[in-house]
C-alpha cells in the first residue's frame, strides 16, 4: 500500500452515525411534504448537528468515562507530541470487546478511547501501537473530511427516495410519474456508487492510520500486528460465547477493527490455542490465503481484510 495512495484515505469515522439515521429522517421528510429543493440544505444542517453532538452520543452508548489511568495518559501525551498534535482527552469505554476509537467535534474536542476489554487483552506495548493508530486518525482529520465525503451520497439517497415516493402517487393521478421514477432510480444508483467509494476510502484510512502508528511507535509494525491479531482472535471468541457481544457494533466504523468481521477474519487461526505466542498468532493469520469471497466481503466493509492489513504492516517492518 503505497504512501501516495494512502494520502487519499482521509475520511471520517462517523459515517455509520449518518448512515443509520438516513432512512428514518428521509421518511419524516417525505411524510412532511418538504420541498425537494430544500432537501440538500436540510441534510447538510442535520449532518452537521449530528457531527457536533456525536461524541456525547458515543459516550452514552459505550459508557465512556475519562480515564484515570496515569500510564495510559502518559502514553497518549508522549505519542501526541510525536504526532505533532494537541493531546486529546483520554477515555475508557466500559465494554468487554477489545477495541479502541478516536472521535471529535468542535464543541466536544478530540478524544481517544480504549475499551476495558482492550486493556485486559493486550500488553502495554500493543496498547501503545493501537493508540498510535487512533492518533493517526486525529492527525489526518478523518472526522472533518468525512463530513464532505458522506453528505453527498446522503443527499442523493434523500432525493432518490423522495422522487420514487412522489412517482408512486403521481402515477395514480396523472401522467409524468415515469420521469420522477427514473430520476429516483438514478439517484439511488448514484448513492450506492458513492457509498462504495466511501467504504473504499474508509479502508484506505485504516492503512494510513496503521502507517502513522508504525512511524511514531518503536517497533510499531510488530506491536500493531500482534495487537490486531489478538483483537480479532479475542473478539471472535467473545462473539461465540457472549450474547451481548453484538450489541456494541452500532458504530463499528469508529473501531480499529471491525467486530462484525472478526469471525471471518479469524477463520485461519480458529484452531490456535489460547497460550500461543503473539508472533505465532500473527504468522497464522499471514499464512491464510485470501479467497474471492474474502475480496467480495471486503468491498462492503469499513475495514481492510486482516490478512492484507498485516501484510502491509510487514512491508513497513
Amino acid at each position: 500500500m503505497g504512501l501516495w495512495k494512502l494520502r487519499f484515505s482521509v475520511i471520517g469515522t462517523l459515517a455509520v452515525i449518518i448512515g443509520l439515521s438516513t432512512l428514518f429522517f428521509t421518511v419524516i421528510l417525505a411524510l412532511a411534504g418538504v420541498s425537494l429543493l430544500l432537501l440538500p440544505f436540510i441534510v447538510v444542517i442535520f449532518n452537521i448537528i449530528q457531527w457536533l453532538i456525536a461524541p456525547y452520543l458515543i459516550d452514552a452508548m459505550y459508557r465512556v468515562k475519562k480515564s484515570e489511568n496515569p500510564e495510559l495518559q502518559g502514553m497518549v501525551e508522549r505519542l501526541s507530541k510525536k504526532s505533532g498534535i494537541k493531546t486529546p482527552r483520554v477515555m475508557e469505554a466500559q465494554i468487554p470487546i477489545p477495541n479502541a476509537f478516536a472521535y471529535s467535534s468542535p464543541i466536544a474536542g478530540s478524544r481517544v478511547a480504549v475499551t476495558k476489554g482492550l486493556l485486559e487483552t493486550l500488553e502495554p506495548e500493543e496498547v501503545e501501537a493501537v493508540i498510535g493508530h487512533e492518533l493517526g486518525h486525529l492527525k489526518h482529520r478523518d472526522v472533518q473530511v468525512m463530513m464532505f465525503v458522506s453528505i453527498l451520497p446522503a443527499i442523493f439517497y434523500f432525493i432518490g427516495y423522495s422522487m420514487l415516493l412522489s412517482s408512486m402517487y403521481r402515477s395514480r393521478q396523472e401522467r409524468g410519474g415515469g420521469g420522477a421514477a427514473a430520476i429516483g432510480i438514478a439517484s439511488i444508483f448514484l448513492y450506492w456508487i458513492l457509498t462504495m467509494f466511501t467504504l473504499y476510502l474508509s479502508r484506505l484510512r485504516e492503512y494510513y492510520a496503521d502507517r502513522h502508528s508504525a512511524s511514531i511507535v518503536e517497533e510499531g509494525p510488530r506491536k500493531l500486528s500482534e495487537g490486531l491479531a489478538k483483537i480479532v482472535h479475542s473478539t471472535s471468541r467473545m462473539k461465540r460465547t457472549r450474547r451481548d457481544a453484538n450489541s456494541f457494533n452500532s458504530f463499528k466504523a469508529l473501531f480499529i477493527s471491525d467486530p462484525d468481521r472478526a469471525e471471518s477474519d479469524v477463520a485461519s487461526i480458529s484452531q490456535v490455542g489460547a497460550r500461543v505466542t503473539d508472533q505465532k498468532l500473527v504468522e497464522e493469520v499471514l499464512r491464510r490465503k485470501i479467497t474471492s469471497f474474502d475480496r467480495t466481503m471486503e468491498l462492503f466493509s469499513t475495514h481492510p481484510n486482516i490478512v492484507k492489513r498485516l501484510r502491509a504492516l510487514q512491508e513497513l517492518a
